[in-house]
């Protein structure tokens, strides 16, 4: 498994940071591999976790104290609660839009106008359980994004333009930054389920993973009810191809 790491914690909750490449919750199709709450629950006596009889039949212990999903392929910050009461608490902040998420994804392109939000549902597409689309009965979904640079990259013997975003969903349907932004027309580089075959082929001969990493977000601390942030870097992949892109 490659590194996960800890960006803070204390006794009410631990903020990690995923690598792109590991799915966060288990289930029936993790089976051969190991995910981040395996990681978790291996160690979670040295993290202190505060786990009762009475919440073992609750989500807190069934999750391992994971408050919210980001996407196998996706890199960044994953909040995890240490005792009931603060994953309950998370939850609701996340329900009632209290949580503040921000992402960053290079995207094939140059995307006009330089801010702007995308608000069209999403949801599992009946003929492929395993993607997700823009629906007419999908769930509600808004994305508001702001460019932050446009570059060339080369791709093989052409140049080609790409977007470097700053992404804020504002609900957190499954693959919802990743669909809108194929609906925008700007599928987000090495996406190989939304930027087409042939498209995502090219891509991954220089980037092997998907160009979204979740880099930033904000909430009311659920022991002291004080507002924190904490943020998580590029990965050095991913700076790598920005450099790429940029000109001397």
């Amino acid at each position: 498994m490659s590194e996960i790491s800890i960006i803070y914690q204390d006794d009410d909750l631990l903020v990690l940071d995923k690598p792109a490449g590991i799915t966060v919750n288990r289930s029936d199709t993790t089976r051969n591999e190991e995910t981040v709450q395996d990681w978790i629950e291996r160690q979670i006596k040295d993290f202190g976790f505060q786990i009762s009889d009475e919440d073992r039949e609750t989500d807190f212990y069934k999750r391992s104290g994971i408050v919210h999903r980001i996407d196998k392929e996706t890199s960044g910050i994953l909040l995890v609660a240490k005792n009931r009461e603060s994953f309950i608490e998370l939850q609701r902040q996340f329900k009632e839009r209290i949580v503040k998420k921000t992402y960053m994804a290079l995207v094939h392109g140059k995307v006009v106008p330089s801010e702007g939000e995308i608000n069209v549902p999403v949801g599992r597409l009946p003929w492929n359980r395993k993607k997700f689309g823009i629906l007419a009965g999908g769930k509600p979904a808004i994305t508001k994004y702001k460019v932050l640079s446009i570059m060339y990259l080369a791709m093989g013997k052409k140049e080609e333009q790409v977007t470097l975003l700053e992404l804020s969903p504002l609900s957190g349907r499954t693959h919802q930054i990743r669909v809108h932004l194929k609906y925008f027309n700007h599928p987000i580089f090495s996406d190989f389920l939304y930027a087409g075959r042939k498209t995502s082929r090219d891509d991954r001969k220089i980037l092997e993973r998907v160009f979204l990493h979740a880099n930033k977000i904000s909430f009311m601390h659920p022991g002291t009810r004080l507002p924190v942030s904490f943020e998580s870097p590029l990965p050095e992949e991913l700076k790598k191809i920005i450099k790429m892109g940029q000109k001397d």
